[in-house]
């Protein structure tokens, strides 16, 4: 088996191709650098500049699957200018392998995209199955509807669709987890608002599993990248106190403070959306990190 890979640099990535290479997979990858491009017997780095609609064609050769995670990180200062890239970063690049896949015989049978429970609207008391409907009204919500419309078109081809719809995706190496360790290590961490609204999460080696899981399976349709049991703000905050044998003394955070420090990104910390993992059980999928307080062992 071939896979060609976006964004096989980032934080994700780095982690699914370490999977992929563990188990034989052979994987081109796409990078806009081309003094990053590496070629060995099972990784072969290819060149594209999605703004630009520039790919190298060669990259399908041989490959049945196509993983898409190339995207501008949402953990920046949501500018103007950002918000644009933000969502472009996802669009312009799937239209480009869209439009590389249509022109130029290939193989590839199925895509996985990447996508985000920020989809689902802000709520303290709903449990989000992948059936709801309703689509959160902020920029995060439009980004991911956006970006799941941009997947949609490669079933034009022929080509099975299957977008994961990720959490807070926990890891020791980046991503959120290090930047709410490091206040509670220097014993000023807190909650944030009320505490209340809900973060459905993952831990990085159970997100790497279950792409290629879902590679494997040849999944098709959406479905929840989350861990089954989702946490408050308030439990997250003291179960990273907890991992790391200190206590949470100060006061939550108020949301108008955070709203002042970081505008709009804010509602990262203050969306509550509380997600179910039960459709990727029911279809056969096995959790090693289920619960928080073993993940966090596990990467702190």
């Amino acid at each position: 088996m071939k896979v060609l890979i976006t964004g096989a640099t980032g934080l994700v990535g780095k982690e699914l191709v370490s999977l992929l290479l563990q188990n034989g997979v052979a994987i081109h990858y796409l990078t806009t650098s081309k003094k990053k491009i590496e070629g060995e017997a099972l990784y072969q780095g290819f060149f594209w500049n999605p703004e630009q609609g520039l790919i190298d064609e060669n990259c399908l050769l041989g490959v049945d699957v196509i993983i898409h995670l190339a995207g501008a990180s949402i953990s920046k200062r949501w500018t103007s200018s950002y918000k644009e890239e933000i969502i472009e970063s996802r669009i312009l690049s799937a239209n480009v392998l869209y439009k590389a896949l249509k022109n130029n015989p290939n193989q590839v049978k199925q895509i996985i995209s990447a996508s985000a429970v920020g989809i689902y609207p802000d709520s303290l008391t709903a449990v989000y199955g992948e059936e709801e409907k309703a689509v959160s009204d902020t920029f995060l919500g439009n980004v991911v509807l956006k970006w799941e419309e941009a997947a949609e078109q490669f079933k034009r081809l022929d080509i099975a669709v299957c977008k994961l719809r990720f959490g807070l995706v926990l890891s020791g190496q980046g991503g959120a987890l290090p930047s709410m360790v490091r206040p509670v290590k220097m014993g000023i961490g807190s909650g944030f608002g009320s505490g209340k609204q809900y973060f459905s999460w993952i831990h990085i080696h159970d997100l790497a599993d279950m792409i290629y899981f879902a590679v494997q399976n040849n999944w098709s349709g959406v479905y929840n990248a989350v861990a089954p049991n989702p946490v408050t703000n308030n439990e997250l905050m003291k179960a990273i106190a907890k991992a790391l044998q200190n206590d949470i003394v100060l006061p939550n955070t108020p949301r108008l403070l955070m709203k002042l420090l970081l505008g709009e990104m804010h509602l990262l910390l203050f969306e509550s959306q509380k997600v179910s993992a039960q459709k990727v059980l029911d279809n056969g999928f096995q959790f090693k990190y289920k619960n928080l307080d073993k993940a966090l062992d596990n990467l702190l």
